[in-house]
């Protein structure tokens, strides 16, 4: 078992590599977010019942299993790192995408609006975003590496559910007073951060198993197992 302070980024494996994977998940995220997906659930009396789910909240969660997992092998540290790199990249992607249709289109060119579609965000939530996405993935890698110390390396699921629960709830809240304060009402805001946070941990519970198996395999090949006792 290491400490953080043993832990050398440059010696592992596939730590690159996820950082590399984390970035792009992230910034794909920000780019489909605007599409609404309808994903099929059941038949009712003839019609068939679909939950809507924008094309972010299909992948934007991932982020916060990939910050579990550079926690729980890697340490704080590094999760620390991804998560600032992460930021940087979701903050130059928006900025660019801002300059990009700001500038006039040729009038030839028909694609104007489509491209609007896809990279203008409202500054607004844009700001938004990046302060929820910071605020939040900081406290779910902060709160799995403290709980990691509690449980003494037990127990990953109550760490991952738990840092999750703590982070989403950050990240939500936060993203939804910024967006939406002083445009709509307090109980709109309310049910919008209690259903989207609802739905962000029970996808992080569902995809325990899942998680369970990359940090097994990956404390394996990496011959790692970090403590963050000094951090």
């Amino acid at each position: 078992r290491l400490t953080a302070r043993d832990a050398r980024l440059s010696s592992f494996r596939f730590y690159d590599l996820l950082v590399h994977i984390f970035v792009v998940v992230l910034l794909i995220s920000n780019l489909v977010g605007q599409k609404i997906c309808a994903i099929p659930l059941f038949h009712f009396n003839g019609e068939l019942i679909t939950a809507k789910i924008s094309g972010a909240q299909l992948l934007f969660p991932i982020t916060y299993i990939f910050g579990d997992i550079f926690t729980e092998v890697y340490g704080y540290g590094a999760s620390r790192r991804a998560i600032w790199l992460g930021f940087f990249a979701w903050a130059i992607l928006s900025l660019f995408g801002l300059v990009i249709v700001a500038i006039p289109a040729d009038p030839t060119w028909a694609n104007q609006a489509a491209f609007e579609a896809v990279f203008y965000t409202v500054p607004r939530f844009i700001l938004a975003s990046l302060v929820a996405f910071w605020l939040g993935e900081f406290t779910n890698s902060y709160t799995l590496a403290k709980m990691k110390l509690w449980t003494e390396g037990k127990w990953l699921w109550t760490r991952t559910i738990g840092s999750t629960a703590t982070g989403q709830l950050v990240d939500t809240t936060v993203l939804i007073l910024i967006a939406f304060g002083g445009r709509e009402s307090w109980l709109t805001m309310l049910n919008l951060i209690i259903s989207g946070y609802i739905g962000k941990v029970l996808y992080e519970a569902l995809a325990t198993p899942v998680t369970y198996l990359v940090v097994n395999k990956l404390k394996r090949a990496e011959g790692v197992d970090v403590y963050d006792r000094d951090t």
